[in-house]
């Protein structure tokens, strides 16, 4: 593990926090912890948006192409440290090997690339009649990430971030910070400007919130809970600084009668669980034809009961623990919420699976005869728990996928393209993907409603770190 957990990265190099505050890294899969960070506050805040400030001054007037040329050597730098932020990753949030390697790992990698695509196309500079429109960097940015895809979230920020020639300091989370350790030595190995990036570990109170309320930090971009997003929003009102945010999701995924259910509930259920059933665009609610509601639910018995839960490291788990305590113990409330509301338990429950004492294990878990009113039809529950939900006709779904607070992600399963790409317009969602398509690096991503604001990924990601600027009588 790196030796510099217990340090910052400011101003180009490794210091020491101006406090002497620590918090351990847990191992979820064990409740024990395995290693320790140093947590900061608003001494190391002022000092990191110092050095970002200090630094915008020239980065800001660097070209594109030289930036694209400083992401290009990040994702050489990456690739030689791949293995170590996969590792990391695993023990942090209790990912399945397979899983941080190929997926919590490989998305970074895979954001990387499709930037140096997207860049190659972008532009910069164009003419509107007499009037020069520019894109220019937004400024100091204060980056703060979640801990459920910690470099997926690191990086679709600080890559376009540093494309746009903004400088930044982030906080990721306190949770999965090591990780996040990593990916600052990448950065300083790739030859990332002093001042240009900067990290500085600790909680919300501590470090996120001076952040979001500091004069000198002109954007803020955030990925959490839409709880956490709201106050950062307070917090920036008074300097009327931009704020970017990924918040919560409660995604519907729309089986219509043409589909093949075998195929459609058992892919929605592997989709709902992945990641321990820790991500904001999972499929949790799954909503299915009434007459066809009883070979649904049976489908989904099975699906859920295939799954292995265990620990990171043994080759059999398909399902790790849930990451920590305070979301075991939320995750353990909504279960026995759907319980009581009436909901029928077709699989899992309260409690942890068999032969798994220790460790934030949940058991792979299926309601069905799920009304929209219930609590866990209409609350985040960020765990594996999904809900199937019956519905009359099409129109019918529609309605239920739409009462919804949320609108981050929606899924439609259609053997009818057409009639599924019908149904995907009417979703008030930011993201529908249709029939269960490959993940998209440049596909656009961010929500309706109190799912947030904002897109990021391919082009607008780097559009969300930029001004415009309208030079008029530029061409006179």
């Amino acid at each position: 593990m790196t030796d510099n957990a217990l340090k910052f990265y400011i101003d180009g190099a490794w210091v020491a926090p101006a406090g002497n505050a620590r918090l351990p890294v847990i191992d979820p899969c064990t409740e024990l912890p395995f290693a320790e960070i140093a947590t900061g506050d608003t001494r190391d805040v002022d000092r990191a948006v110092a050095a970002a400030k200090r630094a915008f001054e020239s980065f800001s007037q660097t070209t594109p192409d030289e930036r694209v040329a400083l992401v290009r050597r990040v994702l050489e730098m990456y690739l030689a440290r791949y293995d170590e932020i996969a590792a990391a990753i695993s023990r942090e949030i209790g990912a399945p090997r397979a899983l941080a390697y190929e997926w919590q790992a490989g998305i970074g990698r895979r954001h990387l690339e499709e930037l140096l695509k997207t860049c190659a196309s972008f532009v910069w500079e164009r003419d509107k009649g007499t009037t020069r429109v520019r894109y220019e960097p937004v400024g100091v940015v204060a980056l703060i990430t979640p801990w459920n895809w910690p470099i997926n979230q690191i990086v679709c920020k600080v890559a376009p971030a540093l494309v746009a020639g903004c400088t930044m300091v982030l906080k990721p989370s306190e949770v999965s910070p090591l990780n996040a350790v990593l990916f600052a030595e990448v950065l300083d190995a790739a030859g990332v400007p002093p001042g240009v990036f900067n990290l500085v570990q600790g909680d919300g109170p501590s470090v996120g919130a001076p952040l979001a309320a500091h004069p000198d930090i002109d954007m803020v971009s955030f990925t959490g809970s839409t709880r956490a997003g709201i106050q950062i929003a307070q917090l920036a009102a008074p300097t009327v600084k931009r704020v970017h945010q990924e918040l919560g999701g409660k995604s519907a995924n729309l089986l219509l009668d043409d589909v093949d259910f075998e195929v459609a509930v058992t892919k929605g259920v592997n989709a709902c669980f992945g990641n321990s059933g820790q991500s904001c665009n999972a499929p949790t609610r799954m909503l299915v034809p009434a007459a066809r509601h009883a070979q649904a639910v049976e489908i989904a018995r099975r699906a859920a009961l295939a799954h292995k839960v265990g620990p990171a490291d043994a080759p059999d788990t398909t399902l790790g623990p849930v990451v920590s305590e305070v979301q075991f113990g939320r995750v353990q409330a909504l279960i026995d919420a759907g319980i009581a509301e009436g909901a029928t338990l077709v699989a899992g429950g309260v409690g942890r699976p068999d032969g798994l004492e220790r460790g934030y294990y949940v058991k792979p878990t299926v309601f069905a005869d799920v009304t929209p009113d219930m609590r866990i039809a209409r609350e985040e529950i960020f765990g594996p728990v999904l809900t199937i939900i019956p519905y009359r006709d099409d129109e019918d779904a529609i309605a239920i996928a739409n009462d919804s607070p949320y609108g981050l992600a929606a899924y439609v399963q259609s053997a009818d393209v057409e009639r599924g790409r019908r149904v995907a317009y009417r979703l008030r969602a930011g993201s529908v993907y249709l029939n269960y398509p490959d993940w998209d690096a440049g596909a656009p991503f961010g929500g309706y409603k109190q799912s947030g604001n904002g897109r990021e990924y391919g082009e607008w990601g780097i559009e969300s770190f930029l001004e415009v600027k309208g030079v008029v009588g530029y061409g006179e």
